[in-house]
Parts: C-alpha cells; structure tokens; sequence
C-alpha cells in the first residue's frame, strides 16, 4: 500500500509563490500526495494588494492563511508572530515535508519550525548569494533544512562549502522557469488592457529597501525617482517588499502621481507580471527579477546599488552605484545591450524534477538528524 505523503508549503510573498505555483500544482494532480498550503506574510496586507486571494484563485486545496505582522512590527517580531502561528498549524496537521523558498523571515521560521519539531524540511533555491540580511536568512535556512532543491551547479557547491551532504542537494534549476517557458502565460494584449496600460513601449522599476543602508535609503530613492522623471520614458512601477524602509520608498512615489507616463501597481498576477518582463525595453531596480528573470527573457537590466551584489554576472545586467550620472549614462547604454535569452537557471523542468525526487521512496528515508561533512581543503 503506497504511504499518501502530506507536504506544508509555504508563501509569504507574491514572488515565493509564483516560484512554488508550479511544484505545487504538479504534486497535488498526483494522489499520492496530501498538499497543504500556509500563506502568511504580505499576502495578507491588502496594502499590497491581499495576494492570498490569489492563491485561492489558482486552485489549491488545502489553504491555510494566517496575518504575521502590523505596520508597525519589526523583522523580528514578524519571525517570532510566524513561528508562532506555523507551529501550531504544523501540531494540527503532522505533515511529512515542510517546503520554503528562498530568504524571507516566513521562510527562516518554516525551517525553524521544521527543524525543531523533528519534521523534514525541504528548501528551495538555497546557496544563492546577493549584498544583504536576506543572504544571511538564506544560509541559516539551509543549516535548518535536511534537503535542498537548488538553481545550479553554482548553488550546489555553495551548499557543500556550508557542509551539506552531497546526497541532499538536488539541482533542478528555478522553478519559476517552468511558467516562464509554458505556453499559457497571456499574451501582452490581455496584460495591458487588464492594467490599462495605454503605452506602446515601457519599462519596469522595482526597487526595494536594504535594511542595511536605512540611512541612505532616501537619498538613493530620490535619485531613482529623479532620474524616472527626467528620462521621460514610460514605466510602470510595482511597489516593494514590506521589509524596513517601504514607507521611505513609496512617500517618493507620490511624486509620480498625475503622471500619465508612469503607472503604479501595490502587486500583479505573477504570470502577468512574467508576459509584462517579457516585452518591457529594460528593468531597472534592485530586485531578483532583474538578475534571474530578466536574463531567461533576454531583457535588459539596470541592476542599483548592493541588494544583488555578485548574485549573477551577464552581459545583460548593467551593475551601477545609485548615482544620477551613472543611471543616465545606463539609460544610452540599455539601447546597445544584446537582447538574448540565456539557461542560467534551468530549462523549464523544475517542477518534473522535483516530482520525481519526492516520488522516489528513498527521499523518504532522510533522516532529520543531520550532520556536518568536513571539505578536505587543498
């Protein structure tokens, strides 16, 4: 008789989920798995656009939405509201897999939960590196996590250096990719009239605070908004994370208002969001989607400051200090940069990989007990 495995995902934000969408959704059109789904985080700020909905919109069973945090909180108090919630909702429903993704607070507290309740924990996209608290969650994740489901070679020898078991690295490249690369992503028509988005050509800014550099946060912000104005091109603008310092960001982005050029969004539909990528002339910001998946599409990138400090290196991401002269400069040099897709994190395959690798009765066997492996340095 084949055991019906039961697997807790977990979302905190509207880009972790699109990442997860198409693991989960290939797993629960298989019957022997139970899966499970705790949105938290700022899915449930309507703030930015109460994304849970979202999630229930796709077709997941299962849905557990639980509010970690006010405006006022913390990172701190967040991680402590989450484990605090999660772990109460782990006790009710003893799944055999806890899956995270990437480096927020929600994800720190799912392996924390994991680990300390004896529960197995599967972390997607760990050993990737960029400037800022998150690379520091992402590391700590990965020692509270048993099995790793990373982008690329790259990761896996990041995680064997951080003395994680060979056996327990599974390279099955960025989930996202598999949306990417299907075909039922909308086409830029419907995105346009969806949003109303009256312009021809545009650009993407997304730029978020780094909880390192508060201080100069506003400086750094006010020389993005200038430069979007003066450049006098088309934009549309997705707000930030919730993380420390979004209030700075938007307080700049009312000097947008009344701007027929420039179109603001709290969120958008990952998919949309994808097709939107897909055809913008550039992107500009400090946010993954510049560096992982910009490139897949070939768009250009004008990569800001220290958030995605040495994540990835391609000819199609223009690095830049947050410097009036340097984003002008960038803006004649986006028109030279080559627009040509490039596999750096998969090809389309991750959410098969991952099916296989939970369907296989060794996965099972793990054992929750880890332990450190030595590298036998040269």
């Amino acid at each position: 008789m084949t055991i019906k495995r039961r697997i807790v995902f977990v979302t905190g934000t509207r880009a972790d989920f699109g990442k997860l969408k198409s693991l989960m959704s290939l797993l629960q059109s298989d019957n022997n798995f139970d899966i499970h789904i705790f949105v938290t985080g700022m899915h449930m700020l309507s703030k930015y656009g109460y994304t849970c909905e979202e999630v229930e919109k796709s077709g997941f069973r299962n849905i557990y939405k639980y509010v970690n945090q006010n405006a006022s909180d913390s990172m701190d108090h967040v991680l402590a509201k989450t484990v605090i919630g999660l772990s109460d909702y782990m006790k009710e429903i003893s799944p055999d897999l806890l899956v995270v993704h990437g480096d927020r607070v929600e994800t720190l507290a799912g392996a924390s939960v994991g680990a300390l309740n004896n529960i197995l924990v599967g972390h997607i996209e760990g050993g990737e590196v960029s400037g800022t608290v998150d690379e520091l969650i992402r590391h700590a994740v990965t020692k509270l996590s048993n099995i790793h489901f990373v982008a690329n070679d790259i990761a896996k020898t990041r995680l064997a250096q951080l003395g994680e078991s060979e056996g327990s690295i599974h390279v099955i490249g960025s989930p996202d990719i598999d949306i990417m690369s299907s075909k039922t992503l909308p086409s830029i028509g419907e995105v346009k009239k969806h949003y109303e988005l009256g312009f021809q050509n545009y650009s993407i800014l997304i730029f978020h605070p780094v909880t390192s550099e508060l201080d100069d946060l506003h400086s750094h912000i006010a020389t993005v908004v200038d430069q979007v104005i003066e450049s006098q091109r088309n934009y549309v603008v997705i707000y930030p994370n919730n993380d420390p310092g979004t209030d700075v960001v938007l307080r700049e982005y009312t000097r947008f208002k009344n701007m027929e050029r420039i179109k603001i969004f709290p969120s958008m539909r990952f998919e949309y969001f994808l097709t939107l990528l897909k055809h913008a002339d550039f992107i500009m910001g400090n946010s993954s989607a510049g560096v992982r998946e910009a490139p897949h599409f070939g768009v250009p990138t004008i990569n800001l400051g220290s958030r995605q400090f040495n994540r990835v290196k391609c000819d199609s991401i223009i690095d830049l200090p947050i410097e009036a002269a340097a984003i002008r400069t960038a803006f004649e040099k986006i028109r030279l940069t080559p627009r040509r897709a490039r596999e750096l994190f998969g090809t389309g395959s991750s959410a098969a990989s991952f099916h296989k690798i939970v369907s296989s009765k060794d996965f099972w066997k793990c054992d929750t007990q880890k332990h450190f492996v030595d590298r036998v340095m040269s």
